[in-house]
């Protein structure tokens, strides 16, 4: 059995490789830009889905190069991308539209059926098509398909037919917003035969790490790879980014803080929100991974300067709790832990200098991510000790020793985790190691503990309820 492994990540701006070994050490990395999104009016967004494969390409063979000889220990690999962007391709899986990206939202129609149509398997699955689902855009396409249309398919589904030289299945996680009912383990007919789709657009689906094909001949004279390299079903960026901190088993949870704040996690059963705030992915190996992604998040700081951030954790830990209650919101709308179209930023009181206010959108940031974290707890998805962490925001040893104590429990600092090795960890699963629990295990980093400020607990518990009473005052949570 082979012993190194590759994870492909797909990111908007740019393609990262990274090849590890089974403990987890990265052998050998790659990264090339993409091209900008054409962003326009009336919800475009858009990328030359064909530029996609050159720069995976170069990435593969920039690593195999480095690593000369070892290259043929190269024994799998997995992709992992944003969700939701799709593209039509013809029969020899070359592009003939531009791909609407994970953030393109001119399908409000199509979302409008697609949610009326389908309306009694959405609440049984929890996932409800709006127009920045990969649903959507399906049925978008279906009214626009270019002659020769043979196939629509997510970032992976393309780069993975690059690979292995004819068309593959996809995932259910990065199918899971574009129609799939991941209960059922069926596309959602129904929905699509009223947007118009013909069935022939729509691929197989397989779990994620499972063996779509092997590397091709020609594959891996481009790449460097060694021909019968396994190619497996990856998983959503987020998914992805999960599972590089090791949230694999259930009841554990990450917080992944960059622009937005993620948090998922893993429960045995699937959980089902009312609201709708919380959606779930299919895990591996049968279980659920229930979460959301918040509009809050790092991008409450970004009207600070990032060379004064230093300082200014350092003085908001010295300061203690804020005497104000902040939802440091930027721009209106909030998605996760609660749906509000219109939430707009609030802070309840005066703030009595710079730090007092900074220290107060750092603790409001912890609120949304307590208040997660309980809201997944009340839905039968509760988390078991630490929660791991990781992104930009993670990178602040003094903002996690604030969430820990808002939260009250110990924060895990995972550094190193990124979609890359979450693929990798889905590329060894079943290949250098048996299963993702004993991958997660050998080959995620090792996590830094930062425990809560006990002195501070109390007084952040009563901003939370201050926190909590103001979202029921607006009518953006309910409950006593």
């Amino acid at each position: 059995m082979n012993g190194l492994v590759a994870g492909v990540d797909v990111a908007t701006a740019n393609v990262r490789v990274q090849v590890h070994d089974p403990a987890g050490a990265v052998v050998a990395a790659a990264s090339r830009p993409l091209p900008q999104p054409v962003r326009s009016t009336g919800g475009r967004s858009e990328q030359d889905a064909s530029s996609w494969w050159p720069a995976v390409r170069d990435c593969l063979a920039e690593c195999t190069t480095a690593l000369g000889p070892r290259s043929t220990e190269i024994g799998s690999l997995a992709i992992s991308a944003t969700s939701g962007t799709v593209v039509v391709v013809d029969g020899n899986g070359e592009p003939l539209t531009a791909a609407l990206m994970y953030d393109d939202r001119r399908a409000e129609a199509e979302a409008r059926t697609a949610a009326e149509v389908g309306a009694s398997r959405w609440q049984r699955t929890g996932i409800t098509p709006s127009a920045g689902s990969g649903l959507a855009r399906i049925g978008w396409l279906a009214r626009h398909l270019p002659d020769g249309a043979a196939l629509v398919c997510h970032t992976p589904d393309l780069l993975a037919w690059k690979l292995v030289g004819h068309p593959v299945a996809t995932d259910s996680s990065h199918a899971l917003k574009s129609g799939y009912d991941a209960v059922e383990g069926e596309w959602a007919t129904e929905v699509f035969e009223a947007l118009g789709v013909p069935d022939r657009l729509l691929p197989e689906v397989v779990r994620p790490t499972a063996v779509l094909g092997t590397v091709s001949a020609t594959a891996a004279a481009e790449t460097g790879l060694p021909i019968g390299c396994e190619v497996r079903a990856g998983m959503t960026d987020g998914c992805a980014g999960q599972l590089a901190c090791g949230a694999v088993d259930i009841g554990q949870f990450v917080t992944v803080l960059g622009t937005t704040l993620v948090l998922k996690g893993v429960a045995k059963e699937l959980v089902h929100d009312p609201a709708g705030a919380v959606y779930s992915h299919l895990h591996p190996d049968g279980m659920w991974l229930p979460g959301g992604a918040a509009n809050i998040g790092g991008s409450a700081l970004s009207d600070v300067d990032t060379a004064e951030l230093p300082r200014l954790d350092a003085a908001a830990t010295a300061r203690g709790p804020a005497s104000v209650v902040n939802y440091p919101l930027r721009g209106e709308g909030e998605r996760f832990p609660f749906l509000a179209e219109h939430a707009t930023r609030f802070v309840l009181g005066e703030p009595a200098d710079q730090i007092d206010e900074y220290r107060s959108r750092l603790e409001g940031v912890a609120f949304c991510e307590r208040l997660a974290l309980e809201r997944l707890a009340q839905l039968g998805a509760p988390a078991e000790g630490s929660v791991r962490t990781a992104g930009g925001g993670a990178r602040s040893v003094d903002w996690c020793r604030i969430r820990a104590s808002v939260l009250d429990r110990p924060v895990l600092r995972v550094q190193g985790a990124g979609t890359a090795l979450g693929a990798a960890l889905l590329a060894a699963s079943g290949s250098v190691h048996p299963d993702l629990s004993t991958a997660a295990a050998a080959m995620v980093p090792n996590a830094e503990l930062v425990e809560p400020v006990r002195p501070e607990v109390s007084q952040l518990d009563d901003s939370y309820q201050r926190f909590l009473g103001e979202l029921r005052d607006r009518g953006w949570i309910s409950g006593a």
